[in-house]
């Protein structure tokens, strides 16, 4: 009996959708910089997920939201392995969630302690860490997961703020974590360039950052005005011997890298309290986006005492600023047509300034959502943003409905196609069916082309658009087949960007098979589902065949994500565009890393702890290499576990708990074997 047969199944189903939900949003947000829900729903969903979770810890996965950051990194960049984990902090939404984070550290302290904290503006940018030996910059990468970033170098040294020569005394190895920013005013001016080139603005001043530091060019970065405020120290070899956060802060100021002027030490959480609600009446005061306070213990001794979780540690807290509401006119409500159909009403706003932008629509996710809201064309509506999320309508303004107004319908026909509109029964979301929508088709082709797909670059949206219009491309597979001639046709494309962009549509014949299955856009199948199924079956035809059963008997999976494949590959049309990128020569059997692996962990949980440098390339990787052979590997040591491994720094609590249940602590030798015989050494 599998350990997820002890939760209830509609349990079991509703974490794994909440897992599988946050991944996509973390994909969407961290590597796309194009977050998919507002701030709020996602912390929502977390703390859903992570209470399930706790109420059943079994169902918590290795690779779970709730033990992981942000996302993996794309493949536009080279992988960077961070050699301490840059990890995310847990958020405290309100001042009582703060005055409980507290007294979880103090109750951790121990009653005598009386720690001092340290407040820090929680800034709005991109997380980056800046690698300099003896005191010259050679390398600079983006959080990515948390243990693997992107190589951003080239793009970093180009900000001015980011000098390439520490000053004289440097450690001979000193990682700092910072985040990479844009300035309000020099996004404003932005902007304003893009306006009078005829160009659409940008939306907000973190997902422009973000895009401006994941340029191919350099040179485009070096233009777009970056700043940086360094925060933390990651590894560091030879230096200083310090004490407190405060030290560190002096020492990354003395060597030359810029630290924020609104760092303040206290001693009492009604200090921290007031500093918080000071910065959020003025969280618009300085010429940087922030959307909170970061809070600290000062002493590192304090916070060694304290460790981490997976993710986050336990010695400091994002205290998180509410989403903004402004009041503005409901013009009126559309409805946009996603890749599955889906369709979402969304409101035409008189444009208002509210977190940090230029709101002119905003979202009202379904046909009960604007009932429940009763919001109308002509009403004055309270609209609300949270720094770089998507706008929502929360609710009209009652006493400023106009006398004639009457409530808004669901439109029975698609805004596109013209087709009917389908809503089944049970079902909060309304589809549009036909699958030769050109607003389907678009929106299919386009995430088919993102970077957690097949990672085209070039083909934007509007670009797909005309390339849709004018009937060249019908679906995915018709992108294959596009020729210089066909391109040439198209507003803005010359010899050089025609050229470009063929080249990049024939290196997406290389991608892993979980690309293409994430490109695909199979209903319920994120990016770890995806790379499930091709390292089990390695290739699209042995998917396709796969039953139900077979697919719902993989770990991790279950009956419903098993369904949605099946129904998939079973589909005409689907089986189609499939044997079109077959015909196109693209690769649907490249699964990287083991394959085929034997099961001899079969049920088996083998907890890793420490660095595995020079075992596997990371600790992720061994990992990967359990699972490949039928077994698990949870976070933490049970009286089940079957082993620990235990590399170069290995987690001293794990340690004990594996000497208290008498598991078997293994070092690389003893993983080599356990890994080829599925034996613990004698």
């Amino acid at each position: 009996m599998s350990s997820e047969d002890t939760a209830p199944q509609e349990t079991l189903e509703r974490v794994r959708a909440l897992q599988e939900d946050l991944r996509a949003h973390n994909v969407a947000y961290f590597e796309n910089d194009a977050p998919s829900i507002p701030d709020g729903e996602y912390d929502a969903l977390m703390r859903e997920l992570r209470s399930l979770e706790d109420a059943h810890p079994e169902l918590r996965n290795p690779d779970s939201p709730t033990r992981s950051v942000g996302s993996s990194a794309a493949s536009l960049f080279q992988p960077v392995e961070h050699r301490v984990q840059m990890m995310s902090l847990d958020n405290a939404m309100d001042l009582d969630e703060l005055r409980a984070w507290n007294e979880r550290v103090l109750r951790g302290l121990g009653e005598e302690a009386q720690p001092t904290y340290v407040c820090e503006l929680k800034f709005d940018g991109l997380a980056v860490s800046i690698r300099y030996e003896d005191g010259r910059l050679v390398q600079a990468a983006t959080r990515g997961n948390g243990r693997v970033g992107e190589d951003v170098t080239a793009n970093v040294a180009t900000i001015a703020d980011v000098p390439h020569q520490l000053a004289p005394g440097a450690p001979p190895v000193l990682e700092v974590r910072g985040e990479i920013y844009l300035p309000v005013s020099s996004f404003d001016e932005l902007n304003r360039q893009q306006i009078e080139a005829g160009q659409p603005a940008y939306v907000n001043p973190r997902n422009t950052a973000a895009g401006s530091l994941r340029q191919k060019d350099p040179s485009i970065t070096a233009g777009r005005g970056l700043r940086l405020w360094s925060y933390q120290l990651g590894e560091v070899v030879g230096g200083p011997q310090m004490t407190t956060s405060i030290e560190s802060f002096d020492l990354l100021r003395d060597l030359g890298l810029p630290v924020n002027p609104e760092i303040t030490t206290y001693d009492e959480i009604a200090d921290v309290e007031a500093f918080c609600l000071r910065w959020m009446d003025g969280r618009h005061d300085p010429d940087y986006e922030i959307d909170g306070v970061v809070v600290k213990l000062d002493e590192l001794a304090l916070r060694d005492q304290l460790g981490a979780t997976s993710r986050a540690p336990r010695w400091a807290i994002a205290f998180k600023f509410p989403p903004e509401e402004k009041t503005t006119a409901l013009l009126d409500i559309e409805v946009s047509i996603g890749r599955t159909g889906r369709a979402t009403p969304f409101a035409v706003l008189d444009p208002v300034f509210v977190g940090g932008s230029t709101v002119g629509v905003a979202t009202l996710h379904n046909e009960d959502q604007v009932a429940a809201k009763d919001v109308r064309p002509g009403d004055t509506v309270v609209v609300r943003k949270a720094g770089d999320v998507i706008p929502e309508v929360v609710r009209a303004v009652a006493d400023r409905r106009p006398g004639d107004s009457t409530p808004w319908t669901f439109p029975t026909s698609c805004p596109s196609c013209g087709e009917a509109l389908v809503r089944e029964e049970g079902d909060a979301n309304t589809y549009c069916v036909n699958r030769v929508c050109s607003a389907r088709v678009q929106q299919g082709i386009s995430h088919f082309a993102g970077r957690s797909a097949m990672d085209i670059e070039g083909l934007g949206e509007r670009t797909v658009a005309t390339l849709v219009d004018i009937g060249k491309v019908t679906d995915v597979g018709d992108l294959f087949a596009l020729g210089t001639e066909d391109l040439l046709e198209l507003e803005g494309f010359g010899d050089v960007s025609v050229a470009n962009l063929l080249s990049a549509i024939d290196a997406a014949r290389d991608r892993p098979l979980a690309n293409v299955l994430i490109g695909l856009g199979v209903e319920h199948l994120g990016p770890t589902t995806a790379e499930t199924l091709a390292r089990r079956f390695g290739d699209i035809e042995s998917i396709a065949a796969a039953g139900v059963e077979e697919i719902a008997a993989i770990d991790g999976i279950g009956p419903i994500i098993a369904e949605s494949v099946q129904q998939f590959f079973a589909d005409e049309h689907n089986a189609s565009v499939v044997q079109k990128l077959r015909s196109a020569q693209v690769r649907l059997d490249r699964v990287d890393g083991e394959l085929d692996a034997p099961q001899v962990l079969a049920g088996k949980s083998v907890v890793v702890t420490g660095n595995l440098d020079g075992w596997f390339i990371e600790r992720n990787d061994a990992k990967a290499a359990i699972v490949a052979r039928g077994g698990k590997s949870p976070g933490s040591v049970s009286k089940s576990t079957h082993a620990l491994v235990a590399g170069e720094g290995a987690g001293q609590s794990k340690l004990d708990k594996a000497e208290a249940h008498g598991v078997p602590v293994l070092d690389e030798e003893g993983l080599r074997q356990l890994l080829d015989t599925g034996d613990i050494p004698g």
